[in-house]
């Protein structure tokens, strides 16, 4: 039976409006920042809310299925301005849900008074929905007459907005849909197309799901029954084929047998981290008193474990705590978050790398800082005024630093929010035989509190972990601490908010995915330009159809 020609704006269907549409779209939301990782349920047994999903677990079926309502109801919108309106609703609602935690920051850490504190949040939340909204209404006015390119080119859109609030004004993408599919069916692509290539096919899939609904309610044939059981198969067989070789053709390991490692979690409350009676004494006994006693191969301490610059230090304290690494017949090395630098050279959020017989320590400077915690953007100067948060201005480092090597392995630093730039960690991955066969995080949390942030951060390493298929090595303040392999799962991991020392054992991997190779040649620019040619197609087809 041939495609109908019906405008989905052009047609009417039972559907929920005004504030009960409006609800459902807030709900559906929320739910959507929930698949990224289930925020309820920890230490509360065998409870009614533990049997959606364990506790910070991705729920890769909840995104998609929230995707979807979304979907619907841009279908169901009468204008483009109406579906802009929705999907600005939907996206607000998702990102408020995401990152609320960043109040306890500002308000609880920072000093901003609650009331601003709650506005800077909802602030930030309605801006990044507008690329969503700006996607929605491009969606409205581009499909409206042809059903085959509704679900691609709804993906393409919604990608396009996903790139961009990664990108623009140095990115923010910290909860894009596609971490909810760190485990699960889609869990095959990372390695091909990244998180955002996996997060347009879930878009593909959920504009599908509402389509089959919509063709329901509308009593309408989208597509005759043989193209559309050709094209269920066809992706059936591509799925087989992506799952074999993802199976087949893991990244090799390196030749060593595996190298012992000690990951150092202080759980220096945050209100007392840089306070030189209380924290900064803390942190300097505890750190050094745990790498001075080692006897593991690699100890790693997170960002900024040591508070104070070098300069602030106690005399003889980074000899003492450098001693048991730098020795030339020692046989362990260590990777230590330092602030470096002076007032009028500038500082770097830093980690520190000493080795047997290096004269000097391997540095690694953080590359992309986070806006108002490590830079302060143009204009905003006095929005950083109203918080009192330290070291908030650090100079950065450069793009794709070399890695350390150590005992027969590659490690490459990031430190805590870098982790979501995968295409700028593919900068290490130019050549297989110097591309890092370990990756490693230093993060500080405690920032947020006790909130669901650590175990998002989490599912974000774990995605570079698939993206890259490398081992990666977590060490933080207050969680989440752990040793993640080279195919994403949780190897050892330490309870968040305590304070101990997560010993494993981790072996680094070889070779080039996919993904590390075009996003080091070309960053994302071969996804943008897939997208926009969906969305050229759809106008193209738009255009020719209303002639």
């Amino acid at each position: 039976m041939p495609t109908t020609s019906a405008s989905p704006s052009r047609t009417s269907a039972n559907s929920t409006s005004g504030w009960g549409a409006g609800l459902l779209l807030i709900v559906a939301g929320a739910l959507q920042a929930f698949s990224l990782a289930w925020p309820w349920a920890r230490g509360q047994g065998d409870g009614w809310l533990s049997i959606v999903g364990g506790y910070g677990r991705p729920l890769w079926w909840l995104q998609i299925l929230s995707l979807a309502v979304l979907v619907h109801a841009l279908l169901a919108a009468g204008s483009a301005r109406k579906a802009a309106g929705r999907a600005w609703l939907f996206a607000t609602a998702w990102l408020v849900a995401t990152f609320w935690w960043l109040f306890i920051s500002m308000h609880t850490y920072g000093g901003l008074a609650a009331p601003l504190a709650v506005a800077a949040v909802l602030a930030l939340a309605a801006f990044l929905g507008s690329y969503y909204a700006i996607a929605s209404w491009c969606f409205k006015r581009l499909v409206h007459d042809s059903y085959r390119l509704i679900a691609i080119v709804f993906a393409a859109l919604w990608t396009l907005a996903e790139l961009a609030r990664g990108w623009l004004w140095t990115g923010f993408p910290w909860g894009a849909g596609g971490y909810a599919h760190v485990e699960g069916p889609l869990s095959v692509l990372p390695r091909w197309v990244g998180v955002y290539g996996t997060g347009f096919v879930a878009a593909w899939i959920a504009a599908w799901l509402a389509l089959l609904v919509w063709r329901k309610q509308t009593q309408q044939v989208l597509l005759s029954p043989k193209p559309a059981m050709a094209s269920v198969v066809a992706l059936a067989l591509i799925w087989t084929g992506l799952w074999w070789s993802r199976s087949e053709s893991l990244q090799a390991p390196t030749q060593q047998p595996g190298m012992s490692v000690e990951l150092l979690q202080g759980n220096i409350p945050q209100d007392e981290k840089f306070e030189l009676g209380s924290g900064v004494v803390v942190a300097l006994r505890w750190y050094a008193q745990q790498l001075h006693d080692s006897k593991a191969q690699l100890v790693v301490a997170p960002e900024t474990a040591i508070p104070l610059l070098p300069q602030q230090l106690p005399e003889g304290y980074l000899d003492f705590v450098r001693s048991p690494f730098v020795a030339k017949d020692g046989k362990q090395a260590a990777l230590v978050g330092i602030p470096l630098g002076n007032l009028d050279a500038g500082y770097t959020n830093t980690v520190e790398g000493w080795m047997p017989g290096q004269s000097k320590p391997y540095q690694y400077d953080k590359h992309h800082l986070v806006p108002f915690g490590e830079f302060i953007p143009p204009l905003f100067r006095w929005f950083t005024d109203l918080m009192n948060i330290p070291l908030g201005d650090f100079n950065r480092g450069a793009l794709g630093q070399p890695s350390m090597n150590w005992a027969g392995e590659r490690l490459s630093p990031n430190i805590c929010y870098e982790d979501l730039f995968g295409e700028e960690l593919a900068a290490h991955f130019g050549n297989a035989a110097t591309a890092p066969t370990v990756l490693v995080n230093f993060s500080n949390i405690g920032w947020f509190g006790d909130s669901v942030a650590i175990d998002q951060h989490l599912n974000i390493s774990r995605m570079r972990a698939l993206e890259f298929e490398r081992p990666m090595l977590r060490a933080t303040n207050t969680g989440a601490t752990v040793v993640i392999d080279h195919q994403a799962r949780v190897k050892h991991a330490l309870a968040p908010f305590e304070r101990a020392v997560l010993e494993g054992n981790v072996q680094g991997r070889e070779g080039l995915t996919p993904f590390a190779r075009w996003a080091h040649a070309l960053g994302l620019v071969p996804l943008t330009a897939l997208c926009l040619l969906v969305c050229a197609l759809g106008w193209w087809r738009a255009r020719k159809l209303n002639r």
